[in-house]
């Protein structure tokens, strides 16, 4: 068998002949005048009648005097049909290849066909060429299948070739489109602006996460990476705007997981003069509108999990969900207390942990089996520094999330406006990460200064595309199209370009 070494070769020696007879292996232009679905879709209005198609050979057979060439584009893919008394001959001035020049073209390679659509012998739909063109010469094979990757890492590496012989895979990248433009719609249906906020902070904050660190050289400052949307959003609240939200990347400098990636795509809003509970009747509404318009369904086998969106969604109270579980009353326990459990149910206890910390952990053990939909409430001051505190329960705030398939899928609030509560709470963060907890939020002074100003009461509500991942049933790496991996040149790269100093 060749090494891709010797196919790309072989390639280049096409190439290289081509460049000879006169055609352009890379022309600016192509025509086309229908999708390849159409013709297989509209086979009947459009039979007998000439197109023009483009896009990439995935396979061609030559018999004597005829040939067949499977192409395919986003649409879909079509046969052609090639005979020699039809197809029109070399003409450099056209880039035009005749049927003698067929051997010069590839799996891999785009072209442009001029032709009748028709039906062959063996009563498949063709394109029966008669002009033909080369638009992109290919200088490495393209693998049939999956099996062409050696491993699972390769396949992430080259996520081009995943999705070309994987259309499954493309296609899942639709569909995580659909589902932000949907969150759009709804969003801007009910009047809310979208408003894009700094990805560069002189302080990062709105969650619980280590940040990434860079430096601009004009200011010759250290700037963070944002964690959240959430405290730019929050002064456009205090700048007037009612009805906010943002979609785009955020950074968290964490491990990577089945659920978690350090860049991710998340969506935040913030709704001035709405509290929690109205928050909710619109976040409910808002999924199920997302979910519906992205895969046509509410109904949804998730793993060990049977998911209906459409029924009642229940209200779990966070302190007596514990209690429930753990016979822990969590407002009335010690560190010690907390640990003990922990150890008890076989969860990590880390050195640095504090009571906050493990709690949550106890949490995620009942969460993991929760099919849901469920709503989960009152969750504790000392877990949710940036929530408004709840007027009845002072120790709980006004915070809800969705949990379906064992997974928190939003983070949602009445947001804290009170300037000095807010103020003594970032104390209280800044407290921790004095003691060791680098996920510990920030204290950003310039935020408690605009609240100072006024910010309205409003409801604060997030979600990422982990939301997707969950519904379309992949891990977090296979939900994006190009995830982080560390760098590397394989040996093969390093071999055909030997005069290149590779890191």
């Amino acid at each position: 068998m060749a090494t891709l070494k010797e196919l790309r070769d072989e390639r280049l020696r096409k190439l290289n002949e081509l460049k000879q007879l006169g055609i352009n292996p890379f022309p600016a232009q192509a025509e086309r005048s229908h999708v390849l679905a159409d013709i297989t879709k509209r086979f009947s209005e459009l039979e007998g009648q000439s197109v023009s198609v483009v896009g990439r050979i995935v396979n061609i057979r030559k018999f004597g005097k005829i040939a067949f060439v499977v192409l395919r584009d986003q649409s879909g893919q079509v046969q052609l049909f090639l005979g020699q008394d039809k197809v029109a001959g070399l003409n450099d001035t056209k880039s035009q290849l005749g049927f003698d020049q067929l051997p010069l073209l590839d799996s891999g390679d785009f072209i442009e066909a001029h032709g009748q659509v028709i039906k062959t012998q063996t009563g498949e739909i063709s394109v029966e060429v008669q002009q033909l063109r080369l638009l992109t010469k290919s200088l490495r094979p393209m693998p049939v299948t999956h099996e062409g990757f050696t491993n699972k890492e390769e396949r992430l590496r080259r996520r081009y070739i995943d999705m070309n012989i994987n259309p499954d895979v493309r296609d899942r990248f639709t569909r995580r489109s659909r589902f932000w433009q949907a969150t759009r719609d709804f969003l801007n249906k009910h009047d809310f602006v979208e408003i894009n906020t700094p990805v560069l902070e002189h302080t990062t904050g709105g969650a619980d996460a280590n940040p990434f660190t860079t430096h601009m050289n004009a200011l010759d400052q250290d700037f963070y990476l944002r964690i959240s949307h959430e405290l730019p959003l929050k002064r456009l609240l205090g700048a007037g705007f009612e009805k906010v939200y943002d979609i785009g990347p955020r950074f968290r400098n964490e491990n990577y997981s089945d659920e978690h990636l350090p860049e991710h795509v998340a969506m935040e809003f913030y709704w001035a003069f709405a509290d929690w509970m109205q928050g909710m009747a619109f976040m409910e509404e808002l999924i199920k509108y997302v979910l519906k318009q992205t895969f046509g369904s509410l109904q949804f086998k998730l793993d060990k999990f049977e998911v209906n969106l459409n029924k009642e969604w229940e209200r779990w109270d966070y302190a007596e969900t514990i209690k429930r579980h753990y016979n822990l009353d969590i407002f009335n326990c010690s560190l010690d207390d907390v640990t003990k459990i922990l150890a008890e149910h076989k969860l990590e206890v880390e050195q640095a942990e504090n009571k906050a910390r493990g709690i949550d952990k106890l949490w995620k053990n009942i969460r993991k089996d929760v099919a849901g939909p469920i709503w989960l409430i009152n969750t504790p001051l000392f877990i949710s520094p940036l929530a408004k505190s709840n007027p009845d329960r002072p120790e709980t705030t006004q915070r809800f999330q969705a949990v379906i398939a064992g997974s928190e899928l939003t983070n949602d609030f009445s947001e804290l406006n009170d300037p000095l509560e807010q103020l003594q709470r970032f104390r209280e963060q800044q407290q921790l990460r004095d003691q060791g907890d680098d996920e510990a939020m920030m204290l950003d002074i310039d935020f408690v200064e605009m609240l100072e100003y006024g910010m309205p009461p409003a409801c604060g509500f997030s979600y990422s595309e982990r939301l997707f991942w969950i519904f379309e049933g992949v891990s977090a790496r296979e939900g994006v199209p190009f995830p982080q991996l560390r760098h590397e040149i394989d040996e093969v790269t390093r071999t055909i370009y030997p005069d290149i100093k590779f890191g």
